[in-house]
Formats: structure tokens, C-alpha cells, sequence
């Protein structure tokens, strides 16, 4: 399984979220990227449970709708499995090590640290380069995931009509993505510390980069679905409705004092508890910006409350900033959805390797 392939072949994103399935195209000119095509296809709500696949056929159903949506004729795709899912560990091995003997210690090391049967697995790994404490060593990063995670998205994507060219990790995607916001931070992002809380439907993400390189990540079971949820229950309205009228409007007006506002405060605790837990577990590391992405980063006002609160700059991300975009790409749509599409960009980014 290739997860670092080198292969420089188009691949379009797919971003497989709990709620909807994104899509990405991206082309490069010279140094700028172009938005060629892009779609979010929604989800129904059991599909995905915690990053697993409970229904392929309805999966690949809203693949073929983004793939319908966006208009985009490139047949390989680049998809991620979850943090959660995946095991990483960098060992170190002598610099002039052959690709066999780098590979054999691979599978030495996986079968030591790998809590499965190494037949049930996925493996790849990286060489990073020079070890930065022995200069005659490499560190090289192993990658494992269960079979049948990798195998899931394969299928899903192949009765899409996709072909699966790379299996990426969703926080190296998210690591990716994050080189196009970094120049948009004040100051250099250089010697920062950055944190990306990413907060989705049902999952919230804390990516923590140092230097372009994530060094913490942790997965909560919070997101905007709590919030469909209250909606659903004191306005009597279904599942569909109240995800509706949650992004377009039309509620009572007590809904921004009792409903949104709380929320908004659960958010804000929600980053704050990730924070701690990375502050503590990293001796005198303090974060020196956060950036909010995911669909519950669009509520209107939730960073200001999140600065105030925590005392820290803080961003809604937009990797698309400086691209250009194709007439076939509505630019106020993929601006709205933008701080979503964070993981989808680090995908359709391997299209460069």
C-alpha cells in the first residue's frame, strides 16, 4: 500500500467525514494553485460511526454525487484514514542502510510495535531524514492501520468509480494544508507553535505543529451534530430539518441566547481541555496560535469568543486564500465552506509530490 507515493498523477481529495464526503481538484501553475473543481455531498447519519465505515454502498453513493457536483474528470484519488486508526513511530537506523536492510528493520520494528498480526495490516514508512542528535543516522517514520480501515475507503472509492492512488493519514493531510494558512499567521510561523482544532460534526481534532511538523494530536467525541441534536429536540423539527435551519436560518428567536450561544461556550471549553492536555503532556511548550477548522468554525463569532477566552490569537482557516479558481467553482460557496475543506486541500495537495 502506497501511502507516500511519489507518482506525480493527478488525484482528486475525498475528505470522508461523518457528515459529508468532500471533494477536491487542484491544478499548479508556477508557484500558485488552482481551484479546478470541488463539491460536499452530504451524509446520512450513520454511515460513518467514529471514523469507521458502516455503510459502503451509501458512501460511495455520495462520492458519485460529489463526483456529479464538481464536474471533475480525474479518475485517482487521494483519501485519509483517521488518527485514531493509525499507528506511527520513528525509528532511527544507520544512514548507509540499502533500501533491503531499511526494510527488513522495518519489519523487525512493526513486529515489535504493531498490536496486530502483521498480515492484518497496512504498512509504509518514510525515511525523514538525518537523526537530530547522530548525523549517521535517519529517522524513519513507520505507518500501520488495520486492513480492513484501508481497505473500506479502497472499495468505497472504487464502486465511485475512483481508483485509490494514495492512502494518506488525516493529520499529514492536515499538516500538508496547513503550509498554504502558515504565511497568513502575524509574524513568522517559524519556531511557533500552532495548534488546528478541527471540529466536525461528531469528532473534534487538536493538531499541534511545531516547525511544519505535527507533534501532538488527540481526537475528542464532540461536534455540531450536539448541536442539530438540541436544535431536533426543542423546535420538534427532524434530523434533516434541523440541520437546515442550522446552516440557513429561519429558527425563533430565542435560538441565539438559549441554544447557540451555550453551544458556542461548550466549543470554547471543548479546545481549552484539548489545550491542557497538550500543555501538560509537553514540558514548556505554550501554543502561540490557533486555528479553527472544520464546519463549526463557520458559527459566526465563535474565534473572537475563543481569543477572549484563552488569551490567544485566533484564525478561521482558509487554505485558498491565494489560489485562483476555475469559472466552474462558485467562490462564495467555497468560501463558506472553506475552514471544512482543510483535510480534502491536504489531500488533493499530494496531486505535487
Amino acid at each position: 500500500m502506497n501511502w507516500f507515493s511519489r507518482k506525480n498523477v493527478p488525484v482528486v481529495g475525498i475528505d470522508i467525514s461523518t457528515a459529508a464526503v468532500k471533494l477536491l481538484e487542484l491544478s499548479k501553475n508556477g508557484p500558485r494553485y488552482r481551484v479546478e473543481s470541488y463539491a460536499v455531498a452530504p451524509l446520512p447519519q450513520d454511515a460513518v460511526i467514529d471514523k469507521n465505515f458502516a455503510n459502503v454502498d451509501v458512501i460511495s453513493d455520495a462520492i458519485k454525487q460529489a463526483i456529479k457536483q464538481s464536474g471533475t474528470k480525474v479518475k485517482y484519488a487521494c483519501v485519509a484514514v483517521a488518527g485514531s486508526a493509525v499507528m506511527t513511530k520513528i525509528i532511527t537506523m544507520p544512514a548507509n542502510y540499502s533500501d533491503e536492510e531499511v526494510y527488513e528493520q522495518i519489519m523487525v520494528e512493526a513486529d515489535q510495535y504493531v498490536p496486530y498480526a502483521l498480515d492484518e495490516v497496512n504498512l509504509d514508512f518514510e525515511v525523514q531524514g538525518k537523526n537530530a542528535k547522530n548525523s549517521e543516522m535517519v529517522d524513519v517514520l513507520l505507518v500501520a492501520s488495520r486492513r480492513e480501515n484501508v481497505e473500506d475507503r479502497i472499495e468505497a472509492l472504487d464502486r465511485a468509480g475512483l481508483k485509490a492512488k494514495i492512502i494518506d493519514v488525516e493529520a499529514f493531510a492536515m499538516e500538508n494544508a496547513f503550509a498554504l494558512i502558515a504565511d497568513q499567521l502575524p509574524g513568522s510561523s517559524e519556531g511557533q507553535t500552532i495548534a488546528i482544532s478541527d471540529i466536525g460534526s461528531t469528532m473534534a481534532t487538536l493538531n499541534v505543529i511545531a516547525d511544519g511538523r505535527t507533534i501532538y494530536t488527540r481526537e475528542q467525541g464532540f461536534g455540531g451534530r450536539q448541536l442539530t441534536d438540541e436544535i431536533q429536540r426543542r423546535y420538534g423539527l427532524s434530523y434533516e430539518e434541523a440541520g437546515l435551519a442550522k446552516r440557513h436560518g429561519g429558527l425563533p428567536d430565542n435560538y441565539i441566547n438559549d441554544v447557540l450561544e451555550p453551544f458556542k461556550k461548550a466549543m470554547v471549553q471543548q479546545i481549552a481541555r484539548s489545550l491542557q492536555f497538550f500543555v501538560s503532556s509537553s514540558a514548556n511548550r505554550t501554543i502561540d496560535s490557533i486555528i479553527l477548522a472544520g464546519g463549526c468554525s463557520s458559527i459566526p463569532g465563535v474565534e473572537k469568543l475563543v481569543e477572549q477566552n484563552l488569551s490567544i490569537p485566533c484564525f478561521i482557516a482558509n487554505p485558498f486564500i491565494n489560489m485562483a479558481l476555475s469559472n466552474r467553482v462558485k467562490p462564495q460557496s467555497l468560501s463558506s465552506d472553506a475552514p471544512a475543506m482543510m483535510i480534502a486541500c491536504g489531500l488533493a495537495l499530494r496531486s505535487f509530490d
